[in-house]
């Protein structure tokens, strides 16, 4: 009777051993598969934006993010502001990050946009000669226009239909004058280089202040001459491009690129950009 019992048991003993290595297997078999499993290919979304976001270094610092939170490729296309809007009109783009708020307004209106909020601003500052030839100073930026003008110093344009170049074709507007002549000089270039231009030509240049501090250790001629003006406030719109007059484009990916750029953490890292290395922030967040 006590043969029998410990032989049952014994029986017992060996096939909870075999069960326990059988599923041993099987996990490790199934942990194996699971690490084999090939990562899905990214998808490509194309960003169409203004350069200061990328001369800033702005895009630097988000787009790693963003990439890796969604498994997406981004695919950026700095320019001017202008530019990155039409790419918006012929449905090149698939989100745009743009400064030019009434020209966006048009691109909603004609519903080649959606989905259009606010991410955050800056300012526009006028930078010159650090010798300073047209004696402009303070926050009035029309009069300091006025002024160059009347000295006939060097201004520098970037003529390329940007949102800062926008910016600056109303202030001629609005001081009422048309600028000609040899020292309106035109770039057709980005912020970045259009500094650096103005900087061999001892001009004076309108800037969003962003690229400014980015770029200020190099433009060793230049100095801030106006700032501070109530019309000097430049602010940053993302929105995507319209998919039902758009078919092509890649609206999924647009839509979260939209809701990254006003979450609070990349909020966040919007207003933390540039305190460190500037002492302020390049870009200021947008709270609701």
């Amino acid at each position: 009777m006590l043969k029998n019992r410990f032989f049952a048991t014994l029986v017992v003993f060996m096939l909870l051993i075999l069960s326990a290595c059988g599923n041993s297997n099987t996990d490790s078999a199934d942990a194996k598969e699971k690490k084999s499993e090939p990562k899905a290919e990214p998808t490509e979304l194309i960003l169409a934006t203004t350069t200061s976001t990328q001369d800033s270094g702005l895009l630097d610092e988000l787009l790693p993010i963003f990439e890796k939170e969604n498994n997406v490729k981004v695919k950026t296309i700095a320019v001017g502001t202008g530019q990155a809007l039409e790419m918006g009109t012929k449905g090149e783009a698939d989100v745009l990050l743009v400064h030019a708020p009434k020209s966006e307004e048009e691109l909603v209106t004609s519903g080649d946009a959606i989905n259009r909020k606010r991410v955050m601003y800056n300012d526009f500052i006028l930078v010159g000669p650090k010798d300073n030839p047209a004696g402009v100073s303070g926050d009035d930026v029309k009069a300091a226009f006025q002024k160059i003008t009347e000295v006939k110093s060097n201004f520098i344009t970037r003529g390329d239909d940007s949102g800062t170049h926008k910016k600056e074709l109303g202030i001629w507007t609005a001081a009422n004058i048309q600028p000609t002549g040899d020292t309106y000089i035109s770039t057709g270039q980005g912020m970045g280089a259009s500094l650096q231009i103005a900087n061999e030509k001892n001009g004076y240049i309108l800037t969003d202040r962003a690229t400014w501090l980015a770029q200020e250790k190099n433009l060793t001629n230049l100095k801030i001459v106006v700032e501070g003006g109530t019309d000097l406030m430049n602010i940053y719109h993302v929105m995507q491009v319209n998919p039902e007059k758009h078919d092509m484009v890649n609206s999924t990916d647009a839509e979260k690129f939209v809701e990254f750029m006003v979450d609070s953490k990349t909020q966040d890292v919007i207003e933390s950009f540039g305190k460190e290395e500037f002492g302020q922030s390049l870009f200021i967040k947008y709270t609701e």
